[in-house]
């Protein structure tokens, strides 16, 4: 599943960068009226709107793919192995504790003077 979770990423992110750069490329609504009075524009590859609506469904049709792998993202980010619940679900008395060993003594607490720190 990890597989699955980095091509999905890599696929947001080259869809994020696309939209980034479709966007920048596109014009306002103002930079139409120019258009309409003779600025130009009409000698455009795509011809005078052919452009606008070009960008326009490529912008869209990233913007589905970046939501998708989103939506994809966060169902695998949440998804859990099955039997695997949470830490706070788990009892601590099933939690097995760390046995003392003979060797070792137990702490004592230090006497107050030895609990001031020393400069």
């Amino acid at each position: 599943m990890g597989i699955l979770v980095n091509v999905i990423l890599a696929v947001q992110m080259l869809a994020a960068l696309g939209m980034i750069g479709l966007i920048l490329v596109q014009h306002g609504k103002g930079a139409d009226m120019g258009a309409a009075f003779g600025s130009g524009s009409s000698g455009s590859l795509f011809g005078a709107s052919g452009s606008a609506n070009f960008l326009s469904r490529t912008t869209a049709i990233l913007a589905a793919v970046f939501f998708a792998a989103t939506l994809a993202l966060a169902y695998f980010g949440n998804v859990r192995p099955a039997g695997a619940g949470s830490v706070l679900e788990t009892p601590a008395a099933s939690v097995p504790a760390a046995a003392p060993t003979a060797d070792v003594a137990p702490a004592v607490p230090a006497s107050g003077a030895a609990q001031i720190p020393a400069k």
